[in-house]
């Protein structure tokens, strides 16, 4: 049996015994589950470098990973419905894109306690029983994460090997630009042959940094000299040198998979461990896996290596719900991995992420011919849900899944599939947000998936238990003129609006350790979603907040620093004139408020419209309606 020991630490009601719907009093569950890997086995195949982990006296690789868990009080009272939420850099995100739980408090996030740290109360108000467990070593231990051991890689008993490690201030590394903490401990301290190079922008050449303007601090951390000065704000840095400390990474997507059938078929009087989910006999039925961002791209990555079906043959999720994952999966099945990469135009471009299979079609791939899909068509397969902000189509490839790149026609997915893009939203958009321009040009955007995601999470849920379709996809198509190059796009002309030039270009991977300055391969054919005369996306789930807009909304940003880049994940709001000769003030081509609505009484029998739709299309549930129209009558904008 894979997992060998379920260890519980702590046990305690949660949220002072409130109750949830039908499923009454939660309680929350805390522990480390252990567990073994056969190298030899099958299902461990696609394990990078499981060979080379250290073994027990019966030949197997060991791991333990900390897990969580919120079920109900009494499991009968559940609705039998196991729900995985993949943690992101080890914190727990389902409550904030569930349940609008604000992200502001990490620590709280990803220790929740009280009836407010449950948010809407939408999850746990359906009974489920909710699972977290640590699956990157890498994630500290800190406000809650959860984190996981895993054996070191050997190879002829050394871990050390040559690594790039790139980073940027201002944009994703914390810190003023003292100092580079560094991805993994350099070999030696004193390495002659290490390399540090700087670029202002990903398509130029990089320009050396000469060995002794810099130093390893220790062998954690770097420095310019003379000391005290500063890496530059927004520029890629570029470190080659001898790292040390390579685990085997890839135990992470067998460590979920073992742990969720270990949760979900044994129950307290079978194999010899007690469950902490279920109570006398279990009472899972079904089990979905939730994940966003870079845990999504761990989901698609998980049914690449084949991981839904457990040593006995039985299926892991039946469903899966990924979002924001563009077309990519993780840097974490490779030696030297680091987890936490994200490829956008600016940062990260060169890792690992966007890799053939894209899509859960069965395709041919362009470049090296291979014919094959994220779905292997094997029993096992579960119902599959993917969502992509706009943000993913402009830096993440996210037409790869839906459109094949080499002959440039829509895919027709597999019947257990379903895409959706949600127009007009950014990656990390959420309702209060803030709308400022941070380190862009263009202010944010602040625009909700949320309300999309709630209503296609109970489509999923219905999907698996009551075999009830959910809506088709609703994605930019070729064949209906909505799905266009990014050159193709045409923004109107606002004044102090910074057009983005282009999407961000997928490449083929890369295996430069240290890359001489040489073109790039030639990028797989992305598209975006057209847009109307607003610039407003025209394609996919249009919520009300776009079916009835106060503004533009764009997936893309610009950074104020170079404003030819894309700005990592973010999106631009650009809000309408208020009346018209307020427009015609600003020479702005766009109707204004006053020209498009007349009176705020309009504008929210429009709004109240638009949502009447969406709930009868099962894209939005009654509740969230409601909420819209709400929303709209206490607009400030009239």
């Amino acid at each position: 049996m894979p997992i060998t020991d379920i260890a519980v630490t702590d046990i305690a009601d949660f949220a002072d015994g409130h109750e949830f719907g039908t499923a009454g009093a939660y309680v929350r569950i805390k522990g480390l589950a252990r567990g073994a890997l056969n190298p030899a086995a099958p299902e461990n195949a696609g394990i990078a470098d499981l060979d080379k982990a250290p073994t027990n006296a019966k030949g197997l690789v060991e791991y333990a990973a900390d897990f969580d868990l919120l079920r109900p009080k009494d499991p009968l009272r559940g609705s039998g419905i196991l729900v995985y939420d993949v943690p992101n850099r080890g914190s727990k995100r389902i409550f904030t894109l569930l349940d609008d739980v604000a992200p502001s408090d990490p620590a709280r996030n990803n220790d929740p306690k009280t009836r407010e740290d449950a948010g809407l109360g939408f999850l746990l108000g359906r009974g489920y029983s909710l699972v977290w467990s640590g699956w990157d070593p890498g994630a500290p231990r800190v406000n809650g994460n959860l984190g996981a051991d895993f054996p070191p890689t050997l190879e002829d008993g050394r871990i050390a090997g040559r690594i790039r490690d790139e980073f940027h201030f201002g944009t994703r590394a914390p810190g003023d630009g003292s100092v580079r903490r560094l991805s993994y401990p350099a070999a030696a301290t004193d390495q002659s042959g290490a390399r540090l190079t700087v670029r202002s922008r990903e398509s130029d050449p990089r320009t050396e940094i000469a060995r002794e303007t810099w130093e390893f601090i220790d062998d954690r951390s770097i420095r310019l000299l003379p000391e005290g000065r500063k890496f530059e704000p927004i520029k890629i840095y570029e470190l080659w040198y001898e790292a040390t400390g390579a685990k085997v990474l890839g135990i992470g997507y067998a460590s979920v998979r073992d742990l969720v059938s270990f949760f979900r078929y044994r129950s307290a009087n079978r194999g010899g461990i007690p469950n902490p989910l279920v109570s006398g006999m279990s009472g899972i039925r079904h089990a979905l896996a939730f994940g966003v961002s870079q845990s999504g791209r761990f989901l698609r990555h998980f049914l690449e290596l084949g991981m839904n079906a457990d040593e006995a043959g039985q299926q892991v999720f039946d469903g899966v719900f990924s979002h924001v994952a563009g077309a990519g999966k993780v840097f974490a099945n490779h030696r030297f991995g680091m987890p936490g990469r994200t490829a956008t135009q600016h940062e990260d471009r060169l890792y690992p992420e966007n890799w053939f299979p894209f899509s859960t079609a069965r395709t041919a791939d362009p470049v090296s011919g291979r014919i094959c899909g994220l779905l292997s068509g094997a029993a096992s397969d579960p119902k599959v849900i993917e969502t992509n902000s706009a943000t993913e189509y402009w830096q993440k490839g996210a037409s790869l899944i839906h459109t094949d790149s080499g002959i440039r026609r829509d895919l027709p997915l597999p019947a257990n599939s379903r895409a959706y893009m949600i127009a007009g939203t950014q990656h990390g958009g959420r309702a209060g947000a803030d709308p400022g321009p941070g380190p862009c040009v263009n202010p944010r955007n602040p625009h909700s998936a949320t309300p999309a995601l709630r209503a296609l999470f109970v489509a999923l849920e219905e999907w698996v238990t009551q075999d009830v379709a959910p809506p088709p996809s609703r994605v930019p198509s070729l064949a209906g003129g909505t799905a266009v190059t990014a050159d193709c796009v045409k923004m109107p002309e606002v004044a102090g609006f910074v057009v983005a030039a282009g999407a961000n270009p997928i490449l083929p991977p890369v295996a430069w350790v240290d890359p001489p300055e040489v073109s790039p391969p030639a990028p797989y054919t992305t598209f975006v979603s057209a847009v109307d005369s607003d610039g407003n996306e025209v394609a996919g789930i249009l919520l009300p907040l776009i079916a009835v807009p106060l503004g533009t909304y764009t997936g893309w940003n610009l950074y104020r620093a170079q404003p030819d880049e894309l700005a990592d994940r973010d999106g631009s709001l650009i809000p309408f004139a208020t009346t018209r000769a307020e427009r015609e003030a600003a020479a702005d081509p766009r109707p204004s408020l006053e020209e498009r609505y007349g009176t705020s009484r309009a504008y929210v029998a429009k709004v109240e419209a638009a949502a009447a739709t969406l709930v009868a299309e099962r894209l939005l549930l009654p509740d969230d309606a409601v909420a819209s129209v709400a929303a709209a009558g206490q607009s400030d904008r009239f």
